[in-house]
């Protein structure tokens, strides 16, 4: 049995054209089934969902074979153990730093203030700012980052950013790119040896479809 850790949302939407270039068919919705393990239609593979900061965590310790997931998480969690054999190049976004519209972060970090930054991606956060050499405060938040700013929580977020849009519904504005993200496919190291023509069929799949997209 090959298991596929996949999330909800854009990157199981992105990942399903992929899957069907290996003949890989998921047989029910994430959306309206309230199972947490889907078949395929192939009796050999099956997909989990977990959380999308769970994914590198299932495949690392052998819950799942394979898994898709954004290069923010693992940056973020670690990828420590894990084969990455592709970059998928979807679900693509930034990582950005953001600020409110009035806030005047250039003269901020070129007089050296210590800025607070509100963020759940504090490693990222963290390794960029050093880089910097800019004094912050780090807030770890989960959710709703945009109000940091608003409610003077702290000056300045990092976070993802896609099209923009709901920073420039809450009246904040991109200060600075940190880095592009998209989607890795991952790989347990243990199962690629012990699966291995199952598996390297499914990378080579994932490959040519990518290639053949770009």
């Amino acid at each position: 049995m090959i298991t596929l850790a996949l999330s909800k949302g854009r990157i199981f939407d992105e990942t399903l054209p992929l899957l069907a270039a290996a003949g890989i068919a998921v047989t029910e919705d994430p959306e309206t089934s309230r199972k947490l393990i889907l078949g395929t239609n192939q009796p050999g593979v099956r997909v989990v969902l977990v959380r999308a900061s769970d994914v590198p965590t299932y495949v690392q310790h052998g819950g799942a074979d394979l898994g898709v997931t954004g290069k923010d998480t693992l940056l973020e969690h670690g990828g420590e153990g894990l084969y990455q054999p592709l970059d998928l190049k979807i679900a693509r976004c930034r990582m950005s730093v953001a600020v409110r519209a009035d806030f005047d972060y250039a003269t901020a970090v070129r007089q050296g203030s210590r800025i607070r930054v509100a963020t759940k991606y504090t490693q990222i956060a963290r390794r960029h700012f050093a880089d910097k050499g800019v004094h912050v405060d780090l807030i770890k938040l989960y959710g709703s980052m945009e109000l940091a700013p608003l409610t003077g929580l702290a000056e300045a977020i990092v976070d993802l950013v896609s099209t923009g849009s709901t920073l420039r519904a809450n009246h904040l504005v991109e200060v600075e790119e940190i880095m592009r993200i998209s989607s890795r496919l991952v790989v347990n190291q243990a199962a690629l040896k012990l699966k291995r023509e199952p598996i390297r069929s499914i990378i080579d799949a994932f490959a040519g479809a990518v290639d053949a997209r770009a």
